[in-house]
C-alpha cells in the first residue's frame, strides 16, 4: 500500500513511552510521525544544551531509533544510537547518538536538518518532529505556592513530591513548528503517551497554537494511560485525574482511553513503593462520554539502566507489541 493511502497516526510524547509506542507500531501499515518535547534540561541534555549550544536531543534519538529499520546490519547501528559511554572523563554518561547529532548540526548547519539527515541514516519509518525548535524550558506551580523551574528537577524533586502540581509553564513561550501543526491536522489518530504527565506529555501541549491545532483536527485522540503513578508529578492520582489535566490543557475532550489491565510485578511494585508510587487506579467508569478500552498491556520484563545512566528510569513498562496490537486494533474495529 502506498504511504499516501495509509492510516496516518501521530505519536507525542517523549522519553521511553513513546519509544515503546513507535517500536511496536512501525510494524504495521501505518504512516507513522512523532511529536517530540524539546524542553527536557537533565541528563546528557543538559550538557548538550549548555556545552553545544544546542536543543535537547535524547527523546529525538530515542524516537529516531524507534521507527529504525531493524533489518540486515541496521541492528548494530541502532545498538550504537543507544550506547552510553561509561568511561571518559567528560564523556561517560553521554550517548553516542546524542554526540552523533551534534556533529552533525556542525556539518549541515541546523538541528532540523541534522534530524533530518539522522534519520536517512537510520533509514526510519516515518518521521520525527520536534513539538518547537524554541529554546524554552518547564516551570510548575505548587499548591503551597512555590515554582519549580527546569523539567529536570520537576522529574526528579528535591522538594516535597506529595505536594499537587496547580500549574505549568513553558517560558520563554514556544513557537511551534509547523510540521507539528500540520501532522496534528491531517492525523486520523492522535496517540498521547505513554509518559511523564507533566514532563512529557504537556511540554507538547503547552507550545502556542497545538491546542488549537487539537480542537480543530479530525484526528481520534487516544490516551494511553500510565501503568503508575509519578512521585513529584501524579502522586495518588487516579486515572481520571490524569485524563482531566490532559483535557484541560487540550481544550477539548479524549475520545479513547486505554488502560491496562495486566498483573505488574511484584518485586518492581515493592521498589516503586520506596519512592511513594503505586499503580494508576482506574476509576473511569463505563458510561463516561470517552471510550474506554481495557487490555493486558505491560511487559513482563524489568527494566534497568546503565550505571553511567544518571536519571532515574522506569522498571515497569508497557510492552511494544501488545500496546500497538491495541492501537491497531483500535483503527480495524472502526473507531478512526
Amino acid at each position: 500500500m502506498k504511504r499516501a493511502n495509509l492510516k496516518r497516526v501521530v505519536c507525542i510524547g517523549g522519553g521511553t513511552g513513546t519509544f515503546v509506542a513507535l517500536r511496536g507500531l512501525k510494524q504495521y501499515p501505518l504512516s507513522l510521525s512523532a511529536i517530540v518535547t524539546m524542553s527536557d534540561s537533565g541528563g546528557s541534555n543538559r550538557r548538550i544544551r549548555d556545552e553545544f549550544g544546542l536543543l535537547p536531543t535524547s527523546d529525538i534519538r530515542q524516537c529516531l531509533v524507534a521507527l529504525s529499520d531493524e533489518t540486515g546490519g541496521m541492528g548494530i547501528l541502532r545498538k550504537l544510537f543507544m550506547y552510553r559511554f561509561e568511561k571518559g572523563q567528560g564523556i561517560a554518561g553521554m550517548t553516542f547518538g546524542n554526540l552523533f547529532m551534534a556533529a552533525l548540526t556542525d556539518i549541515v548547519g541546523s538541528q532540523e536538518e541534522a534530524i533530518r539527515q539522522t534519520g536517512k541514516v537510520l533509514r526510519i519509518k516515518g518521521a520525527v518532529i520536534p513539538v518547537t525548535l524554541t529554546e524554552t524550558n518547564l516551570s510548575a506551580t505548587y499548591e503551597d505556592g512555590s515554582i519549580v523551574s527546569e523539567e529536570h528537577l520537576i522529574d526528579e524533586p528535591a522538594h516535597d513530591g506529595k505536594l499537587k502540581i496547580t500549574g505549568v509553564t513553558l517560558t520563554p513561550s514556544a513557537t511551534p513548528n509547523p510540521e507539528a501543526l500540520k501532522a496534528i491536522m491531517t492525523a486520523d489518530m492522535v496517540v498521547l503517551g505513554p509518559g511523564d504527565l507533566y514532563t512529557s506529555l504537556l511540554p507538547n501541549l503547552l507550545v502556542s497554537k497545538v491546542p488549537e491545532a487539537f480542537q480543530k483536527t479530525k484526528a481520534k485522540v487516544v490516551y494511553v494511560m500510565n501503568l503508575m503513578t509519578k512521585y513529584g508529578q501524579t502522586y495518588n492520582y487516579k486515572a481520571s485525574d490524569h485524563v482531566k489535566v490532559l483535557e484541560q490543557t487540550l481544550g477539548r475532550s479524549i475520545d479513547i482511553v486505554l488502560v491496562n489491565t495486566g498483573k505488574l510485578s511484584p518485586k518492581a511494585l515493592g521498589i516503586y513503593a520506596k519512592y511513594h508510587e503505586v499503580p494508576v487506579i482506574n476509576d473511569l467508569t463505563s458510561n463516561a462520554y470517552y471510550d474506554v478500552v481495557k487490555t493486558p498491556l505491560v511487559s513482563n520484563t524489568i527494566y534497568t539502566k546503565s550505571t553511567s545512566d544518571a536519571l532515574i528510569r522506569s522498571l515497569i513498562r508497557h510492552n511494544s507489541e501488545k500496546l500497538a496490537r491495541a492501537l491497531f486494533d483500535i483503527m480495524e474495529r472502526g473507531n478512526v
